[in-house]
């Protein structure tokens, strides 16, 4: 995909942060929007902000995979194809070292990684059908390594690198294009949890260009910022002694400071 004029792109997970900025983004840049996630109003909200016309809302739960085959079907009948979906639904819940409760983490689960297994299996076979396609799935910096204090999250979003780089070459044959988008901090309801300061820090309407940018380039992986995101490729290249020796230090920081 060249570019996102006159496109039809398919965004999960727009009725907040990362995603809401992005439909905007796109919208401006003269895409035409497909906005899903669980809040309809915040979907129809959102739509009356969007530039261009055409778009509409999809209400769903990825976890609730005929949810997604009814959005399926009400987008196809809308549009005459998808060409890209772009999954950015998500749920996190702040680690505090303790254990958590089973219950909290099946949901953690459920949305990011089930949910984008229930995705692919509606849109991968669509996109084998129209003989082209562009599935993009939102990582994060956190699934680099496995940093103290970030379970069950981090784990899922381990699992999702994992999930794209495969996906990414067996996908290829199809003509159908798997990106990574992989934030570091980005000021949204999620990252409002967070207790402790989080380095380089941006907003979301600058992630939102920054995965605009990336989706029309060949490159695999968006990653962002970019100076936030180097450190912590280093970080995960380093030998295990020395990464779990600044792992403990990290996290007796995080001790002291929750004291």
């Amino acid at each position: 995909m060249k570019t996102v004029k006159d496109k039809h792109i398919w965004i999960i997970g727009a009725s907040s942060g990362i995603g809401e900025a992005l439909a905007k983004e796109l919208a401006a840049r003269g895409a035409v929007l497909a906005v899903s996630a669980r809040r309809k109003e915040a979907l129809e909200s959102l739509l009356t902000t969007l530039d261009g016309d055409g778009h509409i809302a999809a209400p769903l739960d990825v976890t609730k995979h005929d949810d997604i085959k009814n959005a399926m079907a009400q987008i196809r009948t809308a549009f005459p194809s998808v060409d890209s979906v772009i999954d950015l639904a998500a749920l996190y819940t702040p680690d505090d070292g303790t254990l958590q409760k089973l219950s909290d983490i099946h949901k953690v689960l459920d949305v990011n990684i089930g949910g984008i297994f229930n995705v692919i299996d509606v849109v991968r076979p669509f996109f084998e059908k129209q003989g082209y396609g562009q599935l993009v799935l939102c990582g994060s910096v956190a699934g680099y390594t496995g940093l103290t204090r970030g379970q069950p999250y981090s784990a899922t979003k381990a699992a999702i690198m994992n999930l794209a780089q495969s996906l990414h070459v067996d996908l290829e044959p199809y003509q159908i294009d798997v990106k990574l988008i992989s934030p570091g901090f980005v000021d949204t309801p999620l990252t409002e949890k967070n207790t402790f300061k989080m380095p380089m820090i941006i907003d979301a309407d600058e992630a939102a260009r920054a995965i605009a940018n990336g989706v029309v380039q060949s490159r695999f992986e968006i990653h962002f910022p970019k100076r936030f995101t180097f450190c912590m490729k280093l970080l995960r290249m380093m030998p295990y002694w020395l990464y779990f020796r600044l792992m403990r230090k990290a996290r007796d920081s995080a001790a002291s400071d929750s004291v």
